[in-house]
């Protein structure tokens, strides 16, 4: 397991810091109608998963079937390097949480978070540096022939989906302004198990799980709609490190990637 980069969280984390540098002065005029205390809440979500660079190896001799070029019974050894990307359709998701807002508009909380995916597609597979889109897929299959089909067209059929589970703590800044409207940037750290399921054309690569690490930034805005009831919508993107699956159609592992931007829309529920 490898940390994946933060530069795709960049703008978010910059929208972040600049909205928190004007805290103090939304703080000078704090809206009187502004609820605290322990809340819950929850809601529901699009979800946009970002391609996926996949990147394993080979953890022991693989005997190809037949390809165009390549010939049955190629032997690709154990430490083979193996790549290809995955795009997603547009997926959902649900959240829940509890929390406490101070006075001074900090709001801390727990939460769990859910998201699935579906797979649009997988390509662009290489293999020992070579790429593979134009092999006949019965490569892929020891002892295979031909089965008339290119990997590049096995692999458009992308059937399978990735979901999320996340445990999250959280931290917000609520920017109490006047007229019921109730900005927030926040920031969330936490546990995340990724389960992925690649069955391109039918064919089973890879069903498996990890836990990874997970980080998150949020912004958004809320508004009351009945007395110690807030409706809010927002923006959320969320990383994990690279999970590592098992394949199942070859001897070997996969990393992957999860990055996700959500559009949500919820309502908390102030205990007082």
């Amino acid at each position: 397991m490898s940390f994946a980069p933060l530069k795709s969280a960049t703008p978010v984390l910059a929208l972040c810091a600049s909205l928190a540098a004007a805290a103090p002065a939304a703080a000078q005029s704090p809206a009187q109608n502004q609820n605290t205390g322990f809340y819950i809440g929850g809601g529901g979500a699009a979800s946009f998963v970002r391609d996926s660079d996949n990147d394993g190896v080979l953890t022991g001799d693989f005997t190809t079937g037949a390809g165009t070029t390549i010939p049955a019974g190629t032997v690709l050894p154990s430490g083979t390097d193996l790549s290809w990307t995955t795009e997603y359709d547009t997926g959902w998701g649900v959240f829940g949480n509890a929390g406490y807002r101070f006075a001074n508009q900090f709001r801390v909380e727990l939460e769990l978070v859910y998201g699935t995916n579906d797979v649009d597609r997988h390509l662009d597979l290489v293999a020992a540096g070579i790429p593979l889109a134009g092999e006949d897929a019965g490569v892929l299959v020891t002892g295979s022939g031909n089965l008339g089909v290119t990997t590049a067209d096995l692999l458009a059929d992308g059937r399978g989906d990735t979901s999320i589970i996340a445990p999250m703590v959280n931290a917000y800044y609520d920017f109490a302004l006047d007229g019921g409207f109730t900005p927030h940037v926040g920031f969330g750290v936490g546990y995340a198990r990724v389960a992925s399921d690649f069955r391109p054309s039918g064919v089973e690569v890879l069903d498996d799980q990890d836990w990874v690490f997970a980080f998150q930034a949020m912004a958004g805005l809320a508004y009351p709609i009945a007395q110690n009831v807030e409706l809010f919508g927002g923006y959320r993107y969320l990383q994990t490190t690279q999970p590592e699956f098992d394949l199942t159609l070859l001897p070997g592992t996969l990393e992957t990637q999860y990055r996700v931007h959500r559009a949500e829309l919820g309502v908390r529920f102030f205990l007082n």
